[in-house]
């Protein structure tokens, strides 16, 4: 199994108010208790609009905050691909969603079946074959 992190899942755990961090992380416990040995994954998308915030604010605690997340050595990267751009096109067209959640949906679909992708955007669950854990 492998959890894919939309910016909304990480940013909600690393900034976001306390009720939704601790959702992130209760729903990854609840994750890693029904699939042993869960891989996270993210894509560069994710790390660009992570970053964005901390480098606007001069913040530099959170860049290393985030920095270190995305540096551990366990964490898989979905690259974003001409695969990857493709079926984003395909996802953007059928089903309306704006260019980067079309890309985020992509990079995870990429990942194969056993994927969850947590967010924080119910957008996501137009997707089909997306297999969506909101955040709320």
């Amino acid at each position: 199994m492998i959890a894919f992190l939309d910016a909304s899942a990480l940013i909600y755990r690393m900034e976001g108010v306390e009720a939704l961090a601790t959702s992130v992380t209760a729903e990854l416990a609840r994750i890693a208790k029904r699939h042993p040995g869960v891989r996270l994954a993210a894509s560069r998308l994710t790390w660009l609009e992570c970053r964005v915030k901390p480098m606007k604010d001069n913040n530099g605690a959170l860049l290393a905050q985030y920095d270190a997340f995305f540096d551990r050595p366990d964490l898989i990267w979905v690259e974003l691909t001409r695969d990857v751009v493709e079926l984003a096109a395909a996802i953007r067209a059928r089903h309306g969603l704006r260019t980067p959640d079309a890309l985020q949906a992509a990079s995870c679909l990429q990942l194969g079946q056993a994927h969850v992708m947590l967010t924080g955007d119910a957008t996501f669950q137009r997707v089909a074959g997306l297999n969506v854990v909101l955040i709320q």
